[in-house]
């Protein structure tokens, strides 16, 4: 598939196929993707903890997810998103190179989950990023440590369903040359 065409067919899937579990080999590869992004001095913060048992994502969907995404996920593996706090954006001293501070990491953090779920749906899955979770349950269900912050749960499986594409605005509306 074309990029371009990839960029275009990609949708959030909020309803997930019983059929074709996502591998643990399908997300190494789409990790291995998503560290390809750029990074901050190369400081590379992301990091990944997935899920995928049957038993840990249930468990995981009822304790760290409110009813309105546990829906939306059911199905489908989970991978949680972090980020190491005041690296990305830092200097080795701990002062912040500018005023966006642990922004960076959040910056870098999208441009892998970009890569990630662009690089699953060129392997045939569908996904869905959610920022609404409970991320005091995650820390601890997941045993992730207090210097990463918590960012995005991603769901990955087969689709179940086919959104159609949500109108773009017009190019003019979005840029400005000076």
């Amino acid at each position: 598939m074309e990029f371009q065409e990839l960029i275009e067919k990609r949708r959030s899937i909020r309803k997930y196929s019983t059929d074709g579990k996502v591998s643990r080999d399908d997300i190494l590869t789409v990790i291995k993707a998503a560290q390809e992004a750029p990074s901050w001095k190369n400081s590379q913060t992301g990091r990944y903890y997935c899920i995928l048992s049957e038993d840990m994502t249930e468990r995981f969907r009822e304790e760290c997810l409110p009813e309105l995404n546990r829906t939306k996920s059911q199905n489908a593996a989970l991978i949680v998103t972090t980020f190491v706090r005041d690296r990305a954006g830092f200097q080795k001293d701990g002062s912040p190179d500018n005023e966006l501070g642990n922004g960076w990491g959040c910056y870098d953090l999208g441009l892998q989950n970009e890569n990630l779920i662009l690089k699953a749906s060129e392997l045939g899955y569908s996904t869905l990023i959610m920022g609404i979770r409970d991320a005091d349950n995650i820390r601890k269900l997941l045993d992730i440590p207090q210097e990463e912050i918590i960012v995005a749960v991603i769901a990955v499986g087969k689709a179940a369903e086919e959104p159609a594409r949500p109108k773009r605005r017009e190019i003019e509306e979005i840029v400005r040359f000076y």
